[in-house]
């Protein structure tokens, strides 16, 4: 049976799927305690194996007479560092390590990556952050094929970690080839919505949407925010895409991590005000994917992003991989009830405000709806479409 409280829930759930959580059994167990869309992380995967994921998932909407979203997230150009002779190897303070980008096993003393454009791009005096930040390295100099870092911070690094380049302007395209051909493979299917990685500009989101339109597909564009040239240009961006995805992981390393509370408050209400869809992720619930019982702090992480006026709240590593994936969605869904029962405005994050999209008359009405809806207690609202603007505008 579905879980009664969350037709009444204006913040909504969205999960990842994983191996925790990918069978139908599964996926019908996530729809019945709240979930109300999935997330696919195209990173991590086969064809094969996301054919049967997306068969899994309409399976168990079918069985369970309840519609998920699905968004697809989109790998993008993700930075790594190559393979390491030895499992792993320790970096030490004050110690030089070259970053080559040819092809080889990496030591103490030099590493590969997989970004063939790192001597281009990099200056001397930029940092390098790997392992989400837990080892900083800072270029001080350049040959042919490699920069050559003084080590910051140092500690254990294993095979193929992520590499964040804060501040490099970067030259390889947001969409790259691998995403393409995932693109043709999962247009085959039914996808509500598509995670652009790694945005820097409105050009990346134009650029996806123009290939969708190409190949006769209307599918909203979901831009994530984990760049600080996505920062700088975050306005444009917000304009271009049909939502935001406020991905902290990579932003928390990218950008001083003080700053990503006041960021994440200020692109909420932006995307509020211009009525863009805004999902508030990463790292939410993470010590559930371990643990039973969120920590005090993930709870009022989630309440806040409620009142702050998030559309949607996700799950990542909670639900794909983590031992408690059922209890983190009902906990997280407990949550929404009672930040939503408890919030001083209840309209407020919800609606588009009628002075930031007056020339609009649909948007005023919209507001106009959502209104009159709560005044009589309606039990539904019944609302014609041609693309889904004005539905998402009184949702």
């Amino acid at each position: 049976m579905l879980n009664e409280h969350r037709t009444l829930a204006k913040t909504k759930i969205l999960v990842t799927l994983g191996p925790a959580t990918n069978s139908v059994d599964s996926i019908r167990q996530l729809i019945r305690i709240g979930a109300d869309g999935v997330r696919l992380n195209l990173s991590h995967g086969s064809f094969n194996f996301f054919e049967e994921l997306f068969n899994s998932i309409h399976s168990a909407c079918s069985l369970e007479k309840s519609p998920l979203a699905i968004l697809v997230d989109l790998q993008g150009p993700k930075i790594r560092i190559g393979e390491l002779e030895t499992p792993s190897i320790e970096l030490h303070n004050g110690k030089t390590i070259e970053i080559t980008i040819d092809d080889v096993l990496g030591t103490e003393k030099l590493i590969s990556t997989s970004y063939k454009e790192l001597v281009k791009d990099a200056e001397v005096g930029n940092d390098i952050l790997i392992n989400d930040g837990l080892i900083k390295l800072t270029i001080k100099s350049k040959s042919e094929n490699s920069v050559i870092c003084e080590v910051i911070n140092g500690g254990i690094l294993t095979p193929k970690k992520g590499m964040n380049l804060p501040g490099m302007k970067l030259s390889t395209p947001s969409v790259t080839k691998k995403d393409y051909e995932n693109l043709e493979f999962i247009l085959k299917y039914r996808v509500d919505y598509i995670a652009l990685s790694f945005v820097r500009s409105s050009d990346d989101v134009i650029e996806l949407k123009n290939w969708l339109s190409a190949n006769g597909k209307n599918i909203p564009v979901i831009a994530k925010i984990e760049k600080k040239e996505a920062v700088d240009n975050l306005f444009e961006i917000i304009m271009a895409a049909d939502g935001i995805m406020i991905a902290r992981g990579d932003l928390g390393v990218e950008l001083p991590p003080q700053e990503v509370p006041v960021l994440q408050k200020t692109i909420i209400r932006h995307c509020n005000a211009l009525g863009k869809l805004v999902i508030t992720a990463t790292q939410m619930l993470e010590s559930m994917i371990n643990s039973p019982v969120p920590t005090r702090a993930e709870a009022s992480d989630v309440a806040n992003a409620v009142w702050d006026g998030t559309d949607v709240v996700m799950l990542s590593g909670e639900t794909s991989i983590g031992k408690f994936p059922f209890k983190a969605v009902q906990i997280m869904n407990d949550i929404i009830i009672q930040a939503e029962q408890h919030s001083e405005d209840k309209t407020t994050g919800y609606f588009i405000s009628p002075d930031s999209l007056k020339e609009k008359l649909f948007d005023s009405v919209g507001k106009a709806v959502a209104d009159i809806s709560k005044q009589i207690s309606a039990q539904a609202i019944v609302v014609f479409t041609f693309e889904g603007r004005t539905a998402r505008i009184i949702s």
